[in-house]
């Protein structure tokens, strides 16, 4: 424990790239803050894709999913949910895609986020969505075969396979 804490000092005063865990570490399946399960901070995944905009969620409206608890903002968004979840959940678990495309695992913000062909992914911050916004489609493609690794192959999900044509994209929180 004390060879982590040393790490941890070191990388806060190193490059911001040192607070990205290497592909070895330990990575849950859905990202959750520190002495939680809670996926998206609490926001509501569906939401997303209808309303378009990150909304808050409420425990009256939850499931577990891949050992997270996930909130919806109302009982429909819930049942949207439970009846397809790999359809709504974010790639590579809610982690950062532009760290995944690195072969890395980071925190996704549920306020830095886009919908690429049908996917939500979400971004460690503004900057690094802005990155990750000049080239997703490569970015995409890279994540997706990166992911496995970093999640460990004994992940009980992959992203969906990459599609040929161009991503259509809403992107947000850049």
């Amino acid at each position: 424990m004390k060879l982590r804490s040393a790490f941890v000092a070191l990388a806060l005063v190193t490059a911001p790239a040192a607070f990205i865990a290497p592909a070895f570490a330990d990575v849950a399946p859905v990202y959750t803050k520190k002495n939680s399960n809670l996926a998206l901070n609490g926001y509501d995944a569906v939401a997303y894709f209808t309303v378009g905009e990150p909304t808050e969620g409420s425990a009256d409206f939850s499931t577990e999913y891949q050992g997270a608890l996930f909130q919806f903002s109302s009982r429909e968004n819930l049942d949207v949910f439970l009846a397809d979840p790999d359809q709504y959940a974010p790639q590579y678990g809610g982690y950062c895609a532009w760290a995944a495309a690195n072969g890395k695992s980071a925190a996704g913000n549920p306020k830095h986020w886009a919908i690429v062909d049908g996917r939500l992914f979400l971004n460690y911050n503004g900057r690094i969505q802005r990155r990750w916004n000049a080239d997703q489609a490569s970015f995409i493609a890279q994540a997706d075969a990166a992911w496995p690794e970093v999640v460990g192959a004994s992940a009980s999900s992959t992203p969906a396979p990459e599609t040929s044509a161009a991503p259509q994209r809403r992107s947000h929180g850049s």
